[in-house]
């Protein structure tokens, strides 16, 4: 979550509100493991009600212990604390040491068949392996991550690679000794190349799964079996397993602000008030309304509605319901063009052509970034969009639907009319061509457009 428009002299007191709100900001950025990523849902089932509590463990585990964060923000005491570089304490910080990491480190957890986080993209990628109702342990992936910097090919998006099997006993120690080999092991010379990924590509899989087992005192075993067929949010009511009801609401691009045809920041406001959910963000900048009885699911509707929201997220284009872009021009100082402001309005011009081939309700993945940093997610996209310049994009083709494979650059440098003329044959071929159920990546990179 971002806060945009902070006022300075506010800040302390902005971040005491978000402590008593039970958030903050600790570990949100800088050379440490960020935010585990999990399903949003954790009572949609069984499974997802046994995972969350070990995402919740792992982050807890991973944050840094100096307490400066407290007694800054939140006036705590001063007492024993740890301090980062150790000057003013014998200790340091545990795991993290004088030094910390090499760079940002990142951890996410999906549960077969859905793939919500494209848990691929992650330094560590956790993937759930259950039996029935019971959750057995995890699949280990490792080396993940989307950014590149323009003109450097010795850098590169890569997805992480599937490492072995742990149980859940196993995980706390398994997560612990892959951060401490990067580390300990990771580029500390040139930040571009500083990201974990490289670490693997440098030493090699199998140099890490025997490093990785002797630090753990036990070798993974071989990786499970899984399938995933979706990395998209389920819009609209879903029941869980407790009885209550959660409803997924599409937020374009994640921007909770009020406009003149819809004020969601002011339909979600006045449910909050009546305090009968909860709210969750999710990894497709969308918000999950859970813990619902019954009895208010009339209310939630008629508050939505009466902002002029519609519940129901099938009046949307397949493209707009699967589209994510990042905050790029206007927020972001590494953008290079626009992502966030401008990314529905070429949808809009998309439509036309989608409506043109009865593809307009075709689930497809669009995505945008203002710049090579994969913050939207771009390079997993059936169709991804990155910034080179101001209203010029590199057009990428192939990603898979369901977060596996990356895609691929088919044209560069393009402004909005070359995009749409770029994609309208592929968009005609597709529809002509395409086999019962191949998506619209596996079908590109099926008929040679990009491989």
């Amino acid at each position: 979550m971002q806060f945009h428009g902070i006022i300075k002299f506010e800040l302390k007191q902005t971040i005491q509100a978000m402590d008593k709100a039970l958030m903050d900001s600790i570990a949100g950025c800088g050379d440490v493991n960020r935010n585990v990523m999990c399903a949003p849902d954790p009572s949609l089932s069984a499974v997802h009600a046994q995972v969350y509590p070990w995402a919740m463990k792992i982050s807890e585990h991973l944050l840094p212990q100096s307490r400066a964060y407290h007694e800054i923000w939140l006036d705590e005491p001063e007492g024993k604390t740890l301090v980062a570089g150790g000057e003013q304490n014998d200790e340091i910080e545990p795991l993290y040491g004088k030094h910390y990491l090499p760079r940002k480190f990142k951890i996410g957890i999906s549960i077969p068949p859905h793939n919500e986080g494209d848990v691929h993209s992650n330094d560590i990628g956790l993937i759930a392996i259950a039996e029935g109702d019971t959750l057995l342990g995890f699949n280990v992936a490792v080396g993940g991550g989307l950014g590149m910097t323009f003109g450097r090919e010795d850098t590169y998006a890569r997805l992480a690679d599937n490492l072995g099997f742990c149980t859940p006993e196993q995980l706390l120690d398994v997560t612990h000794h892959i951060v401490a080999i990067q580390r300990d092991f990771g580029n500390r010379e040139d930040r571009k190349l500083s990201r974990f990924k490289y670490t693997i590509d440098k030493y090699g899989l199998d140099w890490f799964r025997e490093e990785l087992a002797a630090r753990c005192g036990f070798e993974l075993a071989p990786v499970r079996p899984y399938t995933f067929t979706t990395t998209g949010d389920r819009f609209g009511w879903n029941e869980a397993i407790d009885g209550q009801w959660h409803l997924g609401l599409r937020l374009e691009y994640g921007r909770v602000v009020d406009t003149s045809a819809q004020q969601i920041k002011t339909a979600l406001a006045k449910i909050a008030a009546e305090g009968v959910c909860g709210f969750r963000l999710t990894a497709n900048q969308n918000v999950l309304l859970t813990d619902v009885s019954t009895e208010y699911k009339s209310l939630i509707e008629g508050l939505l509605e009466e902002h002029g929201y519609a519940v129901d997220a099938s009046h949307l284009s397949g493209l707009r319901r699967n589209s994510i872009a990042c905050v790029a021009m206007g927020t972001c100082p590494q953008a290079m063009a626009e992502a966030e402001r401008y990314l529905p309005t070429l949808i809009s011009r998309m439509e036309p052509l989608m409506d043109k081939y009865g593809l307009l309700q075709d689930e497809i993945k669009i995505r945008m970034t203002g710049c090579p940093n994969g913050c939207g997610r771009s390079v997993m996209a059936e169709i991804g969009l990155i910034g080179k310049s101001p209203g010029r994009y590199n057009l990428y083709l192939g990603g898979a639907f369901n977060g596996e494979r990356l895609n691929v650059l088919y044209r560069e440098n393009l402004d909005e009319a070359g995009i749409l003329d770029a994609l309208e044959p592929v968009f005609a071929d597709y529809v002509a061509q395409r086999e019962q159920g191949e998506s619209f990546g596996d079908f590109v990179i099926r008929a040679g457009y990009v491989s």
